[in-house]
């Protein structure tokens, strides 16, 4: 019989949860800390995104990143659990931590003639020995060929040309059913890489970009850089390089060619001059770069997709071949400008399939994707945090020049989730948005509250589909919403809009979507827009106690149906929405200064559905 102190092992589990959180760890963040360092106090922060990012949390633990310092680079954060959550925040005295999503692009030695007023930033540069060498050629990595699915390749090298040559027998039907490999070898975030070769064919093909992953299971990717192809192979020799970002520090990168499905039967490939070279990526745009925000947001420039359309001051274009940018300017960017940030694509926080997390204070500006991104979310506290500038990268590339980008977005099987007392501006498309596409979600149980948002494209955006997809429980309340598409983005646009409640095609069994205690303040075209659904959806929204306002043109758009402030009783009597709400101008403190409070007798005090004034509470707000 085992001695009467002893547990069962479900009870020692239950008793081992209760302690995560008492030994909770903080760790501490600032710009002259050090990697090297414990990360336990202020007096032995550790200095970089990139630490944060390795750091092995658990629930319970947070992140404090010092106020008044800045970081540049993507934030990846780590899951807690039912025992405790993981927070980022702030410490220390000042301005809140403010995260970048870009690149400093104001040194004039950034920038290199192009042509007649045209500029670009400078081509990446090596720093040390190549990684690897031609396939076939000596070196410390070794390449090798493999074949499946009754692909058919061999490998040769020729000593006296330098040249290896791929035969195909027989091609396969996708990438994967042959593949040229080199492995393995070390990555480190700190660097990027730089691959350059010559290659011809004796058969013209497309040859897809070579792809830097993980060398063993789960095959995980190990940049941060996106292509489809590298080029057109033809019979004559062309030079090809492709620049990749580094997300992770491994010793187990490899580097693959994916030739299956594309080199066709029969035909040969040559290469030749094979080169993977470490360089700097402090300069290097290595993904698109959706915005140019000038002299500290004095001006944005103007993203063309055809480097001929680079004709007046500001306007640029980002090469997606060679990670550059290239500008129209009338003189050195660096010289015209007193300061350049470059928004680049990629999420500012990525947090995909991350849950149990609380953020917490935090300033996030000038990413070209998402804020806040990344799908399948659950359990995030999103509170006190500040997004500016938001937006404008190309979501596609290649042939398809889509932008995009939301302040704060929960994509696809999204739950418990609360964004509240936060300021966003400047967003290019939402921003504050749950939404879905193509796979069968449930989005359950989000609440955007107290949160004051101006000059956005869209204050929140709403769709979920398919049919099969279920949406139930958002709430969208007390927010203060100005100016929807009076932002940087809208005359960019090849879509124009500004609306403050967007709610496109929704296919999804929805429920108990309540909208109520709002302020809605001039919009572009609708302040609610949901001309893409029918009458039949009208059950499915719970509308009451918001203050409407739009100086012309219709403030609702449902359906059929087109309502101005003037025909704000018919929009309530035939839709039965809104009952006790209000359409009238909303009077700020200071509107001019960011103070979107509600002034003393303004319409909407004491009118919320609590008694409390309609819109968000607080303090004199400055971006």
């Amino acid at each position: 019989m085992a001695p009467s102190s002893s547990l069962a092992p479900a009870a020692l589990a239950a008793v081992l949860l209760l302690l995560v959180p008492a030994m909770a760890v903080d760790y501490y963040v600032a710009a002259d800390g050090a990697d090297a360092n414990a990360g336990t106090s202020p007096d032995a922060a550790w200095r970089t995104l990139a630490r944060v990012n390795a750091a092995e949390l658990l629930p319970g633990d947070t992140i404090r990143f010092r106020r008044g310092d800045t970081w540049r680079g993507q934030l990846i954060p780590k899951s807690g659990g039912d025992a405790g959550v993981i927070t980022y925040t702030a410490y220390g005295e000042g301005p809140k931590p403010l995260l970048l999503g870009s690149l400093d692009l104001s040194p004039p030695d950034i920038w290199v003639p192009a042509g007649d007023n045209l500029w670009e930033t400078r081509p990446a540069e090596s720093l040390g020995e190549p990684i690897l060498g031609t396939p076939g050629a000596p070196g410390p990595v070794r390449w090798s060929l493999y074949c499946e699915n009754g692909a058919q390749a061999t490998m040769a090298y020729d000593a006296a040309t330098g040249e290896c040559r791929i035969h195909c027998d027989a091609s396969g039907g996708v990438g994967s059913d042959i593949q040229l490999i080199a492995a393995p070898f070390a990555v480190s975030s700190n660097v990027a890489l730089q691959l350059r070769f010559r290659a011809r064919a004796s058969q013209p093909f497309h040859l897809p970009g070579p792809v830097l992953m993980k060398a063993g299971p789960p095959w995980t990717g190990y940049s941060t850089t996106r292509y489809e192809r590298i080029g057109d192979v033809g019979t004559e020799w062309v030079e090809m390089s492709r620049l990749y970002g580094i997300s992770v520090n491994a010793d187990d990168g490899r580097l693959t060619l994916f030739l299956g499905g594309a080199l066709p039967a029969g035909a040969d490939l040559f290469l030749a001059d094979l080169t993977l070279s470490p360089c700097d990526p402090s300069a290097i745009p290595l993904v698109d770069v959706g915005n140019l925000i000038f002299d500290d947001e004095a001006e944005c420039g103007v993203k063309v997709f055809e480097p001929d359309q680079l004709d007046g001051q500001g306007k640029y274009w980002y090469d997606e071949a060679r990670c550059v940018v290239r500008m129209w300017s009338a003189g050195n960017p660096g010289e015209h400008y007193r300061h350049i940030e470059g928004a680049l694509r990629q999420h500012i926080v990525d947090q995909s399939g991350v849950g149990y997390v609380t953020y917490d204070g935090l300033c996030l500006k000038y990413g070209g994707a998402h804020g806040f991104g990344g799908g399948s979310t659950q359990h995030i506290t999103i509170r006190d945090c500040d997004l500016g500038y938001i937006g404008g990268g190309d979501q596609m590339g290649g042939d398809q020049t889509v932008r995009f980008g939301n302040g704060i977005e929960f994509w696809g099987a999204a739950h418990d989730c609360l964004v509240e007392n936060c300021r966003l501006w400047q967003i290019y498309d939402a921003a504050l948005t749950n939404q879905n596409l193509g796979s069968v979600v449930e989005e359950a149980n989000i609440t955007y509250r107290n949160n004051v948002i101006w000059d956005s494209e869209y204050s929140f955006e709403y769709w979920n589909r398919p049919a099969e997809s279920v949406t139930r429980n958002v709430v969208f309340e007390h927010n203060t919403c100005v100016r929807a598409g009076f932002g940087w983005g809208h005359t960019q646009r090849p879509d124009p809009s500004g609306r403050h409640l967007c709610f496109y095609t929704s296919d999804a069994t929805a429920s108990d979507i309540i909208i109520r205690d709002n302020i809605f303040c001039e919009a572009r075209e609708h302040a609610f827009s949901a001309q893409w659904w029918n009458r039949e959806q009208l059950p499915s929204l719970v509308m009451d106690h918001n203050l409407w306002f739009q100086s012309e043109g219709a403030v609702i758009s449902y359906a059929d149906a087109r309502y101005t402030v003037d025909q704000f009783a018919a929009y309530q009597a035939e839709l039965g929405l809104d009952a006790n709400s209000v359409a009238a101008e909303a009077r700020f403190v200071n509107a001019d200064a960011f103070d979107f409070r509600l002034a003393p007798g303004s319409p909407g005090i004491g009118a919320a559905s609590d008694g409390t004034d309609m819109g968000a509470a607080g303090p004199v707000l400055q971006p």
